[in-house]
């Protein structure tokens, strides 16, 4: 069986387009709990690239930042009227762009806050510095930092950090997503009253919002067994590649959002296309 979903990317306001995603479910992970795995990282992870490297050393340093401000007390501005940003997100982008800057300057960044080099460069890498905004907001620890690298428009590594619990979930094209260093693979679901579908709503709280109420209304009255809204895409897609999820859908998200998850799903065993069947942009 194939469970099916639908986002929208944007790289600006107002640039978006419908894309569909695909979960076929060869092996599953369900069940078993993400954070009894971190010892395993040690043990079996045994993947290795410079870019990886580097994306787990600049993770760990936006994680850290990011822990602190949780445990200190969290300083919110508004870049909208639901759309908050935090001292935090703009000082883990920082420290994660030293980085990579200083390993690769001839790489170019495409990040949430305040970095937008041109998304068509040979080598890309793109942050988000804190995906769950709201959730850290609110003092949930429910958020990741999600750094992927992508060349030639391709993604050849991702990883998902969750900082306050050390979770990892890291992928490398062409060698398979890990959960902590256990292999990932999505799930294995034959009907859907098996099926978990997570769901995100956007900032949006107009037609975008309804189309969203309408198409978890349309999941139920298909049997679905139930849906999860966490609020925050990346750790999301992940769950998808872990086999929590049989799939996951918003009706719109920014590269940054999805580009580390989005590898993860694919070699994890899940496909990621455009409404269309063709391949996902950047």
């Amino acid at each position: 069986m194939e469970s099916t979903a639908e986002i929208r990317r944007t790289h600006e306001k107002g640039d978006f387009e419908t894309v569909q995603r695909r979960f076929p479910a060869p092996l599953g992970n369900r069940g078993r709990l993400p954070g009894s795995w971190y010892a395993w990282r040690i043990m079996e992870a045994t993947i290795t690239t410079p870019e990886l490297d580097l994306a787990r050393d600049a993770a760990r340093a936006g994680g850290a930042i990011l822990a602190g401000h949780f445990r200190r007390g969290i300083e919110v501005r508004h870049k909208g009227p639901v759309d908050l940003v935090t001292a935090a997100d703009t000082e883990s982008e920082q420290a994660i762009v030293r980085l990579l800057r200083e390993r690769f300057p001839d790489h170019a960044v495409l990040a949430e806050e305040e970095h937008r080099d041109a998304v068509d460069a040979e080598h890309l890498w793109i942050v988000d510095p804190l995906d769950g905004t709201t959730n850290f907001a609110h003092g949930i620890p429910h958020f990741t930092v999600s750094i992927a690298y992508y060349r030639d428009g391709r993604p050849e590594c991702g990883v998902v950090y969750e900082p306050i619990n050390g979770t990892w979930y890291e992928a490398v094209r062409g060698q398979g997503a890990f959960l902590d260093g256990r292999p990932a693979r999505v799930a294995t679901h034959e009907r859907l009253d098996e099926t978990l579908v997570g769901v995100g709503f956007y900032y949006d709280r107009g037609e975008m919002m309804e189309a969203t109420l309408r198409a978890i209304h349309a999941l139920f009255g298909s049997g679905i067994h139930g849906i999860r809204r966490f609020g925050t895409a990346s750790l999301d897609l992940c769950r998808v590649g872990i086999g929590l999820y049989g799939g996951f859908f918003e009706y719109e998200l920014s590269p940054w959002d999805f580009a580390a998850g989005r590898l993860f799903v694919e070699e994890a065993g899940g496909r990621v296309t455009t409404c269309r069947g063709d391949e996902l942009p950047v």
